[in-house]
């Protein structure tokens, strides 16, 4: 028993279970929802965005706090920084993306240009507005920005500019975090396979068997499985962590 207990103590201060704030970004669904659900079980104050709230349904079945968020435009950003002005937040979980399909021979410049707005522009905007006030606080902070596999092996379904976004977003994380990491801002990226989610069911079930024959541990992740890296990497027990990419692929990546 008492070293049960140890070991819950141990957890504790590993994970940050004091009174902290997350803020993630495209909770509504998938490995963001899961974000949400996991930080509150573990007794952070989350507060979760997503482009229209009045939609997330599941989300708020979660319980916690929601706003409304478009991180591809620089003034849905201010605005929420400025309803946000006077609340610590703690963490940035950069979660929001969209990934369509088209090979580049069809892709119009529309569709490039907004996977690159949400996808890696949306992350430098939120970045920045977090560094700012983290520093003219001079607090502590922590970002996790979710990046993808694609952005090193890209992918062979038409997905290029989700993959282009992806690793500028792993470039970002390596340049903002030679920035600010000396300041007390640790930043770091999740580098996810394939995981079951909505955006990926289709995808999943027309080519398992050849998703399947990619991955060593020969299964694809689940959200919980992906989100507990990610807690873990936002969390003190990762405090000499910063500029690193975390791949959680199942072996599919190996470096």
């Amino acid at each position: 028993m008492r070293f049960f207990i140890l070991a819950l103590f141990s957890l504790s201060s590993i994970f940050q279970l004091s009174a902290q704030t997350v803020l993630i970004t495209g909770a509504n669904r998938g490995i963001g929802l899961e974000f949400a659900n996991q930080y509150k079980d573990l007794g952070y104050d989350v507060i979760a965005t997503a482009r229209s709230p009045e939609n997330a349904k599941e989300l708020k079945a979660v319980g916690v706090r929601i706003e409304q968020l478009d991180v591809a435009d620089p003034n849905s950003v201010a605005d929420l920084a400025k309803k946000l002005e006077g609340v610590p937040i703690d963490i940035l979980i950069n979660n929001a993306a969209v990934c369509p399909t088209c090979q580049v021979k069809d892709m119009t410049t529309e569709v490039w240009k907004q996977t690159l707005d949400v996808n890696l522009t949306g992350t430098f905007l939120t970045c920045r507005e977090f560094v700012n006030r983290t520093l003219d606080a001079d607090r502590p902070g922590k970002i996790v920005n979710i990046a993808s596999q694609a952005a090193f092996r890209g992918s062979t379904t038409g997905h290029s500019p989700y993959d282009a976004s992806k690793g500028g977003m792993v470039s970002f994380t390596i340049a903002l975090a030679r920035e600010v990491s000396a300041k007390g801002i640790n930043v770091n990226a999740i580098a996810p396979g394939m995981i079951h989610t909505e955006m990926t069911a289709d995808t999943i079930n027309r080519n398992r068997d050849k998703y399947l024959a990619r991955i060593p541990l020969n299964r694809i992740a689940t959200t919980e499985e992906v989100a507990k890296v990610t807690v873990f990497v936002a969390s003190e027990g990762a405090s000499y962590m910063t500029g690193a990419t975390v791949d959680v692929t199942g072996g599919m990546l190996m470096r």
